[in-house]
């Protein structure tokens, strides 16, 4: 469990660790995001990654003028955006076969008829409101992949809730970051965004549990 040990000490110092990497790799920082994101948003392997909380750290840290927030915001957005198109086209082409050919034992083609239906009705806000929820924002567009949703619809609302995300958190961040009492309390903020975010996933999750009971 080391591992687990040295990823909670990570997002709990984020800011600690982000201005440690940009002062090593200075202009190479921006990389270091884009591929954070991208991997959070792209490969459903890496559902883990401290998203919304990264992009409020770099945000300060934007503010404190260790990183050019002109540069940041756009180059994040670019990295969400190819990260769900990245996802949704492995679900669609990747897990499409799995369900085909029968080689997946946790996808189902019952399951997937009722996704496919679900999509086509909800799945524009889904992909949406999805930005928003840890762990969900990456299985989102790999679920919508495989469903076949819409790739027009699909892109539309991938924009949008990369827009929203990224400003949202990153501006955030850049204007609320160094105010004194939040900036002293940083590791704490830190972590009330991760309780936050993960309310609506913990409360839906005990839903269908008691619905199943």
């Amino acid at each position: 469990m080391d591992w687990l040990t040295s990823l909670l000490e990570l997002v709990m110092h984020l800011d600690v660790h982000l201005l440690a990497l940009s002062q090593q790799y200075g202009i190479w920082i921006y990389a270091i995001l884009f591929l954070i994101i991208f991997g959070e948003t792209g490969l459903v392997v890496l559902p883990f990654l401290p998203g919304d909380s990264l992009l409020f750290v770099a945000g300060a840290l934007a503010a404190a003028g260790a990183l050019d927030i002109t540069y940041l915001i756009p180059l994040l957005m670019l990295a969400a955006f190819l990260g769900d198109n990245c996802n949704y086209w492995i679900g669609r082409e990747v897990g499409g076969r799995m369900v085909k050919h029968g080689s997946s034992r946790l996808i189902k083609r019952e399951h997937l008829d009722k996704t496919h239906a679900f999509y086509k009705k909800h799945g524009g806000k889904t992909i949406l409101f999805a930005r928003f929820l840890p762990i969900i924002r990456t299985f989102a567009p790999f679920v919508a992949g495989i469903a076949r949703m819409d790739y027009r619809i699909f892109l539309m609302f991938s924009a949008l809730g990369g827009l929203f995300w990224i400003n949202i958190f990153a501006l955030g961040g850049y204007f609320l970051g160094n105010i004194p009492f939040i900036k002293q309390n940083l590791t704490l903020l830190v972590l009330g965004i991760i309780v936050i975010t993960l309310v609506p996933a913990m409360l839906e999750f005990i839903r269908q549990r008691l619905k199943k009971s």
